[in-house]
């Protein structure tokens, strides 16, 4: 087994390349032969460097048409189950996601692990409008603490409208494993004068897939979940580094391979994995 004080940057970036592909710590131990602890303080630690690195990259975005959604995980145990002596407790039972994307570069310029109430929402929205170079269009759900989230913190200055799917009920009576059959979607505008052809979900609904097959700890119906909520950021912020700097997207494949980062102007070139594991360095 390796330690954590005797790994080299490729050594790093070999398990970084594990865990970015959504292999889980143990499965990341037997491919790298890297022991179980270095590999969860090399995860925690990188992952405070990636959002430290983004928090500061991340700024004057040109992102002008945003997404916004929650997506659900848990920690240390699913809510029913969560012992009495940590119930409402942060960091055990249910934990959101809040993310945003720019459905133009792709780009993640924000998120926030939290609770899926008010006050993190206005947390996620006023990191969000820090961020952003020019007055935004921005869709969500219908979550009611979107409303005095992006009223707090955007004002007037914003271009906001809301889509509400409607489904059909399962009558069946047995457990679902696939979304519900969509209805219908009901639009409508909250603030300012969104572009009707800009009105949509579907990037950010479609990154809530990605961070599903990325991250094992998302993933669902498995006994694969974060034991510590620190983790479970460290984890995000490795997710969106990689993401943000070192995938290039098919979409923005023309007229060379870009990352969202190069889409945004936040980078000249598609990093490497041993550039983000020299984050520690």
């Amino acid at each position: 087994m390796v330690t954590m004080n005797r790994l080299s940057t490729e050594r790093r970036a070999q398990i970084v390349g594990c865990l970015v592909e959504g292999m889980s710590i143990r499965g990341t131990c037997r491919i790298t032969g890297a022991a179980k602890n270095t590999v969860t303080k090399l995860l925690v630690d990188l992952g405070e460097a990636c959002s430290d690195y983004q928090d500061r990259t991340l700024r004057n975005l040109p992102c002008r048409t945003i997404e916004c959604d929650e997506i659900w995980n848990f920690v240390y145990a699913k809510q029913k189950n969560v012992p009495e002596q940590h119930q409402g407790e942060y960091g055990y039972g249910d934990v959101w996601t809040w993310t945003a994307i720019c459905a133009d570069t792709k780009l993640i310029p924000a998120w926030f692990v939290g609770q899926r109430t008010a006050d993190d929402g206005f947390l996620f929205m006023m990191d969000l409008k820090t961020r952003l170079k020019y007055r935004p269009q921005i869709t969500t759900d219908g979550l009611a603490a979107y409303a005095s989230a992006i009223g707090f913190s955007f004002g007037a200055q914003v271009d906001w409208a809301v889509i509400q799917k409607e489904y059909r009920a399962d009558m069946s009576g047995e457990r679902r494993y696939s979304p519900a059959v969509c209805t219908g979607i009901d639009i409508s505008v909250r603030s300012g004068n969104p572009d009707p052809a800009r009105i949509s979900t579907s990037y950010v609904e479609r990154q809530n897939l990605t961070m599903r097959m990325g991250m094992r700890r998302f993933t669902r119906l498995t006994n694969a979940f974060s034991k510590k909520i620190d983790n479970l950021a460290a984890a995000v912020s490795l997710h969106y580094m990689h993401y943000n700097f070192a995938r290039p997207h098919t979409t923005l494949a023309n007229p060379y391979p870009r990352t969202p980062a190069m889409a945004a102007g936040v980078a000249d070139h598609v990093w490497t994995l041993q550039e983000i594991a020299a984050l520690l360095d």
